[in-house]
């Protein structure tokens, strides 16, 4: 290298490209503009999650390590010690019990009723658009409000259950009172009332199945049965993996209606582990070992999603 090379200015820059260091703070900018931008828009909700949904979450944590009692100005550290006695009472497995017969019933009878109903709607009927509204109205009447009118329709006495099994020359069981009919009394009342919004998601996958397909199976010879198994199904997919998360997470969080018709009982045959947090909170006044209740169902209902995102997704099928 000579001399001259030494003394010779930097080469300029390509035409349409800025220096190394005006880039950098170019670049710079943007991500500052950027931040600015995702502050500005998810700040907000990211603030009201904090104060609304994990400061309270945190909260329940740090109680169900306390032994307090609604309204004491006095609460002692335990640590596990709710949780013990949770797991050990005699109750709990009852209300496992019961939770887990609700939850499969529920849910499982909801998906199935629901796609057969979906079918039934899709079809060229005259007064169509009259029935799908009245199969979703039960969906938006207030929990309390159905649990009261079925109280009424399941009495043993005058309801209209009663007579309608006359009928058939059957006696009414006692709903109320002897097992297992309370449990299925408010299984029927959380199938009647969730039926609609199921068969509203699922009538909307359906019309979301190409006509194609279906036309060119029933060209092959295909049955209407096998076009619905091989067919229609596996497009439904999406739906039925969207309808078994929210129905689950809606059937574990159930109060409404548990209150309304049976307070839980006879003898706790109707308690699952959502209505036990109330009874133990707001009833018996035991806000520790009720946080320590809700703290389990956050658990089970973390465990059940992951379990869902983990393994049911898989199955899947995305057009």
């Amino acid at each position: 290298m000579t001399t001259a090379d030494l003394l010779a200015p930097p080469p300029a820059p390509a035409p349409g490209t800025a220096p190394p260091r005006r880039a950098g703070a170019l670049r710079s900018r943007r991500r500052r503009s950027a931040l600015l931008w995702f502050l500005l828009l998810a700040g907000p909700n990211v603030a009201l999650l904090l104060v609304f949904v994990y400061r309270p979450l945190l909260q329940s944590f740090y109680l169900s390590t306390l032994q307090w009692n609604l309204g004491s100005p006095v609460a002692r550290q335990i640590g596990l010690g709710n949780y013990v006695e949770l797991v050990t009472s005699r109750g709990f497995g009852q209300v496992v019990t019961t939770t887990v017969v609700f939850t499969v019933a529920t849910v499982g009878g909801a998906m199935l009723l629901g796609l057969g109903l979906a079918l039934l709607l899709d079809q060229k009927l005259r007064g169509r658009g009259f029935a799908r509204t009245v199969a979703f109205a039960p969906y938006v009447l207030s929990g309390f409000a159905v649990g009261i009118l079925w109280l009424f329709i399941f009495d043993p006495r005058y309801g209209l259950m009663r007579e309608v099994l006359s009928w058939f020359g059957a006696q009414s069981p006692q709903w109320y009172t002897e097992r297992p009919w309370p449990l299925v009394m408010i299984i029927v009342v959380y199938l009647w009332k969730n039926l609609g919004y199921v068969a509203l998601i699922y009538l909307a996958g359906l019309q979301s199945v190409p006509q194609d397909l279906k036309d060119a199976a029933a060209l092959d010879g295909a049955s209407p049965a096998r076009t619905l198994r091989s067919i229609v199904l596996p497009l439904l997919t999406p739906t039925t993996f969207f309808l078994l998360v929210t129905m689950l997470l809606a059937s574990l969080q159930s109060f409404d209606i548990i209150k309304a018709m049976t307070q839980g009982g006879p003898l706790g045959s109707t308690t699952t582990l959502m209505y036990s947090v109330y009874q133990e909170s707001f009833v018996n006044g035991r806000a520790g070992y009720a946080s320590a209740v809700a703290t389990v169902l956050f658990l089970v209902l973390l465990a059940v999603t992951a379990v869902q995102m983990r393994f049911v997704q898989r199955k899947v099928h995305y057009a």
